[in-house]
């Protein structure tokens, strides 16, 4: 499937964060990949983002960037909707203007967590937080464009680079004696590698329809376009999390002297902004497109733990 993409060119954002590090590892053989850093590329700056989809005139843009710091987007609301609410916006009419394909990140925290069972694509969004806000106006910005794009919500990613949970827990557990760690918060981790991958296989399934069609990118992809549940399968709390990622830690390292861990609720733990109880997301329509079936966040934890042990 690789053949057809081929020398084509991807345009990556967020090249200093885990999911974009792991895209220009594993996009790589589908063509040229350029992921401006972001003295290059300003996502505050419109002007600045379509100078730079212009002149590098990308197949396909891939956008990983993201204002990720929940608590402090609820006291700076205008730099979280201009990164990702805006910055989407102007890369996915971009996209349609060049008949280039998107993907775009998005998060559980569109949803505001009352639902029982895990959410679908079609349940109502109700996001709790400016941080929610605005990656749900991001994903609405996209799907007025007109763009042919993918938008893969995800949650709790962590991986074995970056600021994520995983590295928090491990530095604290070293640090500490005893972690006190919310308990009925429910989601399901996901590791930013796998996203990487899922991101080219849709990338090449995608191009090897439009191959066997002789279509354009646009013609294969609009059918496809829409919003996807990309989440690690299986379900945990931070607590549980927490507690998996020590225990695991140990077991390669015996002679350090790592914390208890403790569940508490989220009365408990007082944030700027408020999380949703219940995160999980349901993957069928994926696997159903896609024939992607996620890693269960246990067994991606053991890969990450591994590389992390290298």
């Amino acid at each position: 499937m690789a053949e057809s993409t081929t020398n084509c060119r991807i345009l990556i954002t967020g090249e200093c964060g885990q999911v974009g590090e792991a895209l220009r590892r594993t996009l790589a053989p589908l063509g040229e990949i350029y992921s401006p850093t972001l003295d290059v590329l300003d996502l505050t700056d419109t002007d600045s983002i379509r100078k730079i989809v212009r002149e590098f005139h990308p197949r396909w843009i891939v956008n990983a960037a993201a204002h990720t710091a929940v608590d402090k987007a609820e006291s700076e609301p205008d730099l979280a909707f201009a990164i990702n609410a805006t910055a989407p916006k102007v890369l996915a009419e971009e996209a349609r203007s060049l008949g280039a394909g998107m993907v775009h990140y998005s998060t559980d925290y569109v949803f505001n967590g009352t639902k029982k069972t895990p959410y679908v694509e079609s349940d109502a969004t109700g996001p709790l937080n400016v941080y929610g806000s605005s990656k749900l106006a991001g994903e609405q910005a996209i799907a007025a464009s007109g763009a042919a794009y993918l938008t893969f919500r995800t949650s709790w990613v962590y991986g074995a680079t970056g600021n994520n949970f995983v590295r928090s827990m491990l530095r604290l557990a070293a640090e500490r004696e005893h972690l006190r760690i919310v308990g009925d918060q429910y989601g399901a981790p996901t590791w930013s590698f796998e996203l990487a991958q899922l991101t080219a296989h849709a990338i090449a399934h995608t191009e090897q329809l439009a191959a066997q069609s002789h279509c354009s990118l646009v013609e294969a992809m609009l059918p496809l376009s829409g919003l996807y549940h990309a989440t690690g399968a299986g379900e945990t709390t931070w607590h549980g999390f927490a507690a998996q990622t020590i225990s695991g830690w140990q077991k390669r390292k015996p002679e350090l002297k790592l914390a208890t861990v403790e569940a508490i609720t989220t009365a408990e733990y007082p944030t700027a902004a408020k999380r949703p109880v219940n995160s999980l997301l349901d993957c069928s329509k994926l696997a159903a497109t896609f024939g992607w079936h996620m890693m269960d966040w246990k067994d991606s934890l053991t890969r990450v733990l591994d590389e992390l042990d290298a």
